[in-house]
């Protein structure tokens, strides 16, 4: 995937339902993991688009892009934002399903965009 911004949450819900459903688990979980250590992976709100906006403007107000880093690339704040999310997470499967919440979509987030990037998706299970 390649991302178009510094910053952006990007909805890969139904990327990763794809991969579920072409994987044959009925029953399971699904991993997934970021291998890059400016980006990170979350499940939260996806129904409406200001709750990732306020999940990436929050963390830029917590973490600035100019701080007094040591380190000095001109991307720390993005290495902090992506340890503070986690580069990986874990969805139960069912049916042949995501079990994700009413209003939970899946993110993987950029901090040191536009980039190409990868997420992995690994789904563990019985094809019953």
């Amino acid at each position: 995937m390649v991302t178009r911004k510094r910053t952006e949450l990007v909805d890969v819900t139904a990327r990763v339902q794809e991969a579920v459903s072409q994987s044959g688990v009925r029953e399971g979980v699904c991993v997934l993991y970021v291998p890059h250590t400016t980006a990170a992976v979350a499940v939260n709100e996806g129904y409406d688009p200001s709750v990732a906006e306020d999940i990436a403007q929050t963390l830029s107000d917590l973490v600035p892009p100019a701080g007094s880093y040591a380190h000095t690339e001109g991307n720390a704040d993005a290495h902090v934002k992506a340890a503070m999310l986690g580069a990986s997470e874990q969805i139960p499967v069912a049916e042949g399903r995501l079990l994700l919440g009413r209003w939970q979509a899946i993110f993987f987030c950029e901090f040191d965009g536009p980039r190409e990037r990868r997420i992995y998706v690994t789904v563990i299970g019985n094809r019953v």
